[in-house]
């Protein structure tokens, strides 16, 4: 990805080139790949971590929401279960303001951990090369947003282990971004 990402100018002056005909197209992208060594195929196995991640993220999620043992466990800071959501709610004021925006739509309950998970994942759509859709490419913009509403009513035990994720990948990106880089260079 990280070779992708450096490719990216070759690979979009290739589309622009040959934008009327795909066939030609495809064959200029290709050229691009085999001079610079990358298999498009192997880009298909940056999927397989997130796959692997699936049965993880599934069985955590079971675990801390069935497990009595993490019922009512003490944790860090304001965390003081983590079967259920983020007490701190962004639209009180973390706790300033005494109504409950719950009564109004459920999915107006935003923690802190939440809105750390919006932010993670913005980061880390940045250190990622853009898609050359540019549909897919909004729709990625989007996607914190809607995953930091939509994760706002999980176990704040899965949101903290998703955002420590973020930010680990991000970290491992971001060295490996940098070895690419500085290997180019040499």
């Amino acid at each position: 990805m990280g070779k992708m990402r450096l490719l990216a100018p070759k690979i979009q002056a290739a589309r622009e080139r040959h934008k009327d005909d795909p066939a030609k197209q495809q064959a200029a992208m290709m050229e691009v790949y085999k001079q610079e060594g990358i298999s498009p195929a192997a880009q298909a196995g940056g999927c397989l971590p997130l796959l692997i991640q699936i049965p993880v993220f599934f069985s955590l999620y079971k675990v801390i929401l069935v497990t009595i043992e993490m019922r009512q466990a003490p944790f860090f800071g304001w965390i003081r279960d983590l079967s259920v959501t983020d007490p701190t709610n962004v639209f009180t004021l973390f706790g300033m303001l005494p109504y409950n925006p719950e009564l109004i739509s459920p999915t107006l309950h935003l923690g802190i951990w939440p809105l750390l998970l919006g932010v993670t994942m913005f980061f880390q759509q940045k250190l990622n090369p853009p898609p050359p859709d540019p549909v897919q490419a909004k729709m990625f913009q989007f996607m914190p947003i809607i995953f930091t509403f939509m994760m706002g009513r999980f176990p704040a035990g899965l949101v903290i282990y998703w955002t420590w994720n973020n930010l680990l990948t991000m970290a491992q990106q971001w060295h490996i971004q940098r070895n690419v880089t500085l290997t180019k260079k040499a």
